[in-house]
């Protein structure tokens, strides 16, 4: 399926994810201009622009993007301004948050420990959309895909804090479909379930991806490139007029 991708710009914030550069992937293939975000880790964020423009991007650029640091969120969006700006904007980047200690309980976690993680993960995107959407109503184009979490929808202990910055996506997408539907700009939420990143195959027990693989209707976890079909789509002007919605690809769960 052609998503009529030539020539559209795309920033893809967390870019050197195991998702992240999935969904990268997707787009370079199909013809588009790439900005890829990085933290720290700017060679290997170079390196996957190099394979990028081998294999079929338009253009590539490298851009810092730091959660924590507004001003390259800023700076970030205004580079593609060489490009008249995002048509396109993935906001795949995350903060993971400092698990509770054994044995501490939800209240009493401190305020220092759990802000961060609703910071750092809410309010820059919020910004970034902030910044792109403005562009994309003028040139009536738009398609926005925020990156959620099946921790969002599902619960996993600890991760209270976390699941509450990644629910909030959805009500701001809700809204976010009202403000610039009608200028052309759809925007909708992919929640992931455990997806089989290097992170999950190195960090995860065997047994624990097992447990999973058996509760899910599909007998497979998702990969990385199962999350970047359904991010490219709704990314896309393939996507005609699905806005304000979640989608799930965690293979029936």
């Amino acid at each position: 399926m052609d998503l009529n991708l030539r020539g559209r710009s795309v920033l893809v914030t967390g870019a050197t994810g195991g998702i992240g550069q999935a969904i990268a992937r997707v787009y370079a293939a199909e013809g588009a201009r790439v900005a890829l975000t990085y933290h720290t880790g700017r060679e290997r964020a170079e390196k996957l622009a190099g394979s990028l423009a081998e294999g079929g991007a338009a253009e590539v650029m490298t851009v810092r993007y730091a959660l924590e640091d507004p001003s390259s969120v800023t700076s970030a969006v205004a580079a593609l301004e060489r490009w008249n700006g995002p048509d396109v904007l993935i906001a795949n980047a995350v903060r993971w948050g400092a698990r509770r200690a054994p044995g501490q309980r939800l209240w009493e976690v401190p305020p220092e420990q759990w802000e961060p993680v609703i910071g750092h993960n809410l309010a820059p995107t919020l910004r970034t959309v902030q910044l792109a959407v403005q562009g994309m109503a003028a040139r009536r184009f738009g398609r926005i895909v925020l990156v959620s979490s099946h921790v969002a929808l599902n619960g996993h202990p600890g991760q209270e804090f976390y699941g509450a910055a990644k629910a909030a996506l959805h009500g701001f997408c809700r809204s976010l479909a009202w403000e610039a539907g009608a200028e052309g700009v759809l925007a909708n939420v992919v929640c992931p379930g455990l997806t089989l990143t290097e992170r999950a195959r190195t960090g995860l027990p065997e047994h624990i991806r097992q447990a999973e693989t058996a509760r899910t209707p599909t007998g497979r976890l998702s990969s990385p490139e199962d999350v970047a079909s359904a991010v490219a789509f709704l990314g896309s002007p393939a996507n005609g007029n699905i806005t304000g919605q979640l989608l799930t690809v965690a293979g029936g769960r």
